[in-house]
């Protein structure tokens, strides 16, 4: 019994001892296998037509009729559906009327009916021929232990006798070396079947023979005269060629039955896909070690020309397993993965035509995700998904991705580099999906009444301030998303946004708005949105009615040209999947390839990833260092090339790429020294202090410190009276002061300006509104700490810590000196900002250019000044020059979320 043959009985025993719909974690639980594996099987039963799906949270199902349930899969069957025939991939699609007809070919009363197979080469005409056996078997026609004799008639082709007598038997001395009577694979298949592979190959004598056993039963050995043998065989002939040019026609009129097996390239994408997935599951059983494949690597298996059909499939997969093996074992590897490397070149070319499938390889993969594992212990394999049961959030998806990997034996640094979430594609697919299953009034019986009007109100105060147009799509999608992250934060659980960065900078305006939401929905729902969480909100609003999501624009091309077989394939890999978006490609020349045939394949692939906007040719060494040159010379097309790559080399230019930037500034970036900095130690965690300070000694700034500490019982924060009048001055003791604590404020019975800390009079304090002030104050550390911690996940280059207390001064700074308040939540924004805009700059990424400069810079020269002196102790420390064009934008930054209230 196959996977989903044995989900669906289990779901209708589960249906009936409950007397109720059914969930894919009931039947997880019964059979302890992962839930995203059974919502696969019990949607492939839902197509079918097997069951009712009952959109909800969870989805059920339930079965529609458990009589007609237990038909084939094929349809029009007589035997129950787990039969042999009926579990060949393509059952239900291109092989449905070829199944249909060897069924009848088999069950035809009294003794079936012989059969001819047609196809090319490797279609599976001998796997096709052994399961009609099999079906005959299980439907009861012959014995269980009934005779199967195969035989290629190929092999005997420049022995016509010896290729008669193989099949009819012979009698001593019929031709020379036949010493002896012998008898025929005719006679050993009585009662069962006989396969005649290639039958074409049979001479006109044989066939005569044939033909006549078909009429009249019984045949003659070759060379006998009186002898007749009486045998009951079912005969299945096959043949790659046309019938009718190669075959007698007094034959193949005594053929009644003919079946035409399709060629992979006219079979589905699902059923390519299918074989892949078995053949292998094959391999990891044989192995006994799961296998992993990089989704680019199925790509390329399910869109390759495959001209010797199922049979080359099947060894080109087996070559790619004996290649990643080879490695695991030579490597000592903690798993086994096969990538773009492992693939013949033949078949690595497969990911060339990606654009004119794309739709179908989307929607049959359903998945964002970058790797698939097939395991050893499941049948079928295991597919690492997002299932189709939609209800499901994203968020599960990305934990049991993690968890998986993890299982699996797979360290830290390698599931960093494995998992990749493509957010905007997953959106992409996720609202639509919505949209699709609800209508206004089926959606309230899923989602809470509160949730959908704040989405309502969102989505209108979105349209106003981002000037676009949000339809029901978008209404569904953040409907159903927010039922589920309130819930998760209310629980307390982790939310994490591999993308925030890239978010950040792509969709500023709309991260901005994003972080404004999260504040109504902390205030609605009592709730603190984590910073990853304001992230995804953004995306929400990257979309408008007429256009998913945002043009895109040509990008420099990026190809990787290295000596060997697979070192080029793999850098790229690793790249692509990092940054979360296929752009680079890559060319291994294997040392024994010849430069002149490099250069041209090498041209030809610079041509085809070219959109005008010029090529970054990265290369190892010798003669790849020249090809560059070569080109632009020869097609006109702009190329630059770096030498003696390396990941982060690829990952740097990836990146900028990503990011819109041309290429004289991404070569010119890439040349400048101190393109990387060493990782920070990790600093020790700052005790939060408020100082209280006076003139008039100990006795008044403990009195004052005695009173803040009243207000502020219920936090964690030591306060600390400092005498003004000492021999250090007091900006000296602050600032040592500062490399200990966290200073939150300073409280003092004269005015103070120490410039990047808080400073509240003593006598607000005493009045009781400077307690209000100073509570505000505490909030925002609050928040800051949040940012902080969020950004040690999402830096390279920097403490997120120690990023946040600077940029946390340096506002307190620029607000004092341009005598602006900024709103609370835009401070989260400015954070970020300046955090992922100095780790960019320390990783060698060029700013962006702002528009207009020089009209800005004049507009407001005196503001411009103020940020540039106050942000120089930070380009000081973190050794970055940010340049007038991120200044500019740092000054709009302040300038767009003052306080006016």
């Amino acid at each position: 019994m196959g996977r989903v043959d044995e989900v669906f009985e289990i779901l209708l025993h589960l249906e009936k001892k409950k007397r109720e719909s059914v969930s894919a974690k009931d039947i997880a639980s019964m059979l302890e296998t992962d839930r995203s594996n059974i919502s696969r099987y019990l949607n492939i039963l839902h197509k079918e037509g097997k069951l009712e799906k009952i959109d909800g949270r969870p989805v059920l199902y339930k079965s529609i009729n458990n009589d007609t349930n237990r038909v084939s899969r094929g349809g029009n069957s007589i035997v129950d559906s787990n039969n042999s025939l009926d579990k060949m991939v393509g059952a239900t699609q291109s092989l449905a009327m070829p199944i249909q007809k060897a069924k009848a070919a088999i069950m035809y009363p009294p003794k079936g009916l012989h059969t001819l197979l047609l196809g090319e080469t490797g279609v599976g005409k001998s796997m096709f021929a052994e399961l009609m056996y099999q079906f005959a078997i299980e439907s009861n026609i012959v014995r269980k232990n009934a005779p199967f004799i195969r035989f290629n008639c190929a092999d005997y082709v420049d022995n016509p006798n010896l290729l008669t007598a193989q099949i009819f038997g012979v009698k001593k001395g019929a031709y020379t070396g036949a010493d002896r009577d012998r008898d025929g694979l005719l006679t050993k298949a009585d009662s069962g079947f006989i396969f005649l592979d290639e039958i074409h190959r049979l001479p006109p004598q044989g066939q005569e023979m044939l033909f006549t056993y078909i009429d009249n039963g019984f045949f003659r050995p070759l060379g006998e005269t009186e002898k007749l043998i009486h045998v009951d065989v079912r005969i299945i002939a096959a043949t790659t060629e046309n019938p009718n040019s190669h075959l007698l026609k007094t034959f193949t009129r005594r053929i009644p039955m003919i079946i035409t097996l399709p060629p992979i390239r006219d079979r589905s994408l699902s059923e390519r896909y299918f074989l892949i997935e078995t053949f292998i599951k094959e391999e990891s059983h044989r192995l006994g070690k799961s296998i992993y494949i990089n989704k680019n690597s199925i790509i390329s298996y399910l869109l390759y020309d495959c001209p010797n059909n199922i049979g080359q499939l099947k060894s080109d997969i087996q070559l790619a397993c004996a290649k990643a093996f080879l490695r695991y074992k030579s490597e000592n590897g903690d798993y086994l993965i096969i990538n773009q490397g492992d693939l013949p070149n033949h078949v690595r070319k497969g990911i060339l035509s990606i654009n004119d499938y794309r739709n179908e390889v989307d929607e049959l993969l359903n998945t964002t995700y970058d790797i698939f594992k097939f395991n050893q212990h499941e049948e079928p394999p295991l597919l690492l998904n997002v299932d189709d049961n939609r209800s499901e959030d994203f968020y599960t998806a990305i934990e049991e991705k993690l968890e998986s990997l993890k299982g699996s034996g797979i360290d830290e640094k390698d599931i960093n580099e494995i998992i990749n979430i493509d957010i905007e594609s997953h959106f992409e697919k996720y609202i639509g999906s919505i949209y699709r299953r609800f209508d206004r009034t089926g959606i309230s019986n899923v989602v809470n009444d509160n949730i959908l009007q704040v989405a309502e109100e969102i989505l209108l105060l979105a349209q106003k301030q981002l000037g676009k147009e949000f339809d029901e799509k978008i209404y569904f999608g953040l409907s159903f998303h927010l039922e589920r992250s309130i819930e998760r934060i209310k629980k307390g659980e982790k939310i994490y946004n591999p993308k925030l960065n890239s978010i950040r900078i792509n969709y500023e305006e709309e991260f901005l708005f994003a972080m404004k939401i999260a504040k109504i929905l902390d205030n609605k729902f009592h709730i603190e949105t984590p910073v990853d969480e304001i992230g995804y909100l953004a995306m929400f609003f990257t979309t408008d009615s007429n256009k998913k999501f945002r043009e895109e624009k040509p990008k420099v091309g990026v190809i990787v040209v290295m000596h060997g077989r697979s070192t080029a394939s793999s850098m790229v890999e690793v790249a692509n999947s990092l940054i979360g978006i296929e752009h680079a490609v890559a060319l291994d020349m294997p040392l024994s390839m010849n430069p002149k045939i490099m250069y041209e394949l090498t041209k030809d692939k610079v041509q085809q990833i070219d959109k005008g906007k010029g090529v970054v040719m990265l290369v190892d060494m010798g003669s790849l260092t020249t090809f560059g040159d070569m080109i632009w010379e020869e097609t006109g097309i702009e190329v630059r090339t770096l030498e003696k790559v390396s990941t982060p080399m690829v990952l740097q230019v990836l990146r900028k790429v990503v990011m819109g930037y041309g290429l004289d500034e991404i070569i010119e970036s890439l040349n400048k020294k101190d393109l990387y900095k060493d990782e920070l130690p990790k600093k020790k965690i700052r005790k939060n202090i408020i100082v209280t300070a006076c003139f008039t000694g100990d006795g008044a700034s403990k009195k004052l410190k005695s009173v803040v500490e009243t207000s502020l019982v219920d936090e964690n924060i030591e306060i600390m009276a400092i005498n003004i009048i000492d021999e250090e001055k007091l900006e000296n003791r602050i600032c040592r002061l500062s490399k200990e604590y966290n200073i939150i404020a300073i409280i003092a019975t004269v005015n103070m300006d120490i410039g990047y800390i808080p400073f509240i009079p003593a006598i607000e304090v005493f009045k009781g509104y400077g307690i209000n002030k100073l509570k505000k104050i505490i909030d925002e550390e609050n928040m800051y700490m949040k940012v902080a911690e969020s950004l040690k996940e999402h830096l390279t280059n920097l403490d997120g810590e120690e990023i946040t207390r600077d940029i946390k001064y340096l506002i307190y700074s620029i607000e004092n000196e341009l005598e602006i308040e900024i709103i609370s939540d835009a401070k989260i924004g400015i954070v970020l900002h300046i955090s992922f805009l100095i780790d960019n700059l320390l990783a060698g990424v060029i700013p962006r250019k702002f528009e207009d400069l020089e009209i800005y810079r004049n507009l407001y020269e005196k503001e411009m000044n103020i940020i540039k002196e106050s942000i120089s102790f930070m380009e000081k420390k973190y050794k970055v020059s940010l340049g007038e064009d991120e200044l500019a934008y740092i000054l709009k930054l302040f300038l767009l979320n003052q306080n006016t209230v």
